[in-house]
């Protein structure tokens, strides 16, 4: 259908709402768009959850070992397993997300002497390399992405989902512009389009996380929440894999 023709059909409904019966028939036939609107996407979010739920229950109880094992090797590096850092989900709500501890104990206070030698150059998103908070263990686990694990216990409670864009952090919403708060319009992933660089929309597209900067992100995020339907959220969880294994999430 053209955009003349478009014009043309709501011009013939404005007029034709002009009467009584006219406008019963436009008020029925909003509502009717309304209420089939409300379905899709109330069914889309429906099957969604429950994608989410099985992906987490089948991947707690399958790596339930590594889950042991990452959780000792933490302990014995000294300090809590844990970290557990405010982030900000859907429709700006905070939470709490928990990650393995990579990092030094005080790492979040020691930030604030490291922002000059951040790599972002936007400022918004902190990126160091050799950063002098990460633990040995933290080095292990953060370049194989073992330390966002615990998310999925976030994934079953509700507050993220396996596919979505990555929380923020305070410091980052601080710093967010209007257009920037449309990723807050789902809920937060464990992984993205950006997370396993796929920058083009290739199916076989695997890049390099790194080489993306803030805006870019933002731009791929909006570009996953126009787009989103349960085969892409599939196959972006498997793509995260290879992603994770050729060091692309690094």
């Amino acid at each position: 259908m053209t955009e003349t023709e478009i014009r043309e059909r709501m011009a013939a409904r404005l007029l034709s709402a002009q009467t009584p019966w006219g406008r019963a028939r436009l008020n029925f036939y909003v509502k009717w768009k309304r209420t089939a609107w409300n379905f899709t996407t109330g069914l889309a979010y429906f099957f969604k959850r429950v994608f989410d739920i099985f992906v987490s229950v089948i991947a707690l109880i399958l790596l339930a070992p590594v889950f042991l094992g990452i959780a000792i090797a933490v302990k014995l590096d000294g300090g809590p397993i844990f970290f557990r850092q405010t982030r900000y989900g859907l429709h700006g709500r905070e939470f709490g997300m928990l990650k393995y501890r990579s990092m030094c104990v005080d790492a979040e206070a020691k930030l604030k002497d490291l922002l000059a030698k951040n790599e972002k150059k936007e400022g918004i998103t902190f990126k160091m390399k050799d950063d002098p908070r990460i633990t040995k263990i933290g080095k292990i686990i953060r370049k194989t992405s073992l330390d966002e694990l615990p998310q999925f216990l976030n994934v079953l409670k509700g507050e993220m989902s396996i596919v979505g864009p990555r929380p923020p952090v305070r410091r980052e919403v601080e710093l967010y512009e209007q257009r920037h708060r449309r990723r807050f319009n789902v809920k937060p992933g464990i992984t993205c389009l950006w997370q396993v660089g796929e920058r083009e929309g290739g199916l076989f597209e695997i890049g390099d996380r790194n080489s993306i900067d803030f805006e870019e992100q933002v731009d791929l995020d909006v570009r996953y929440i126009e787009s989103q339907s349960f085969w892409k959220d599939l196959w972006l969880l498997l793509k995260t894999v290879p992603a994770i294994v050729f060091g692309k999430g690094a």
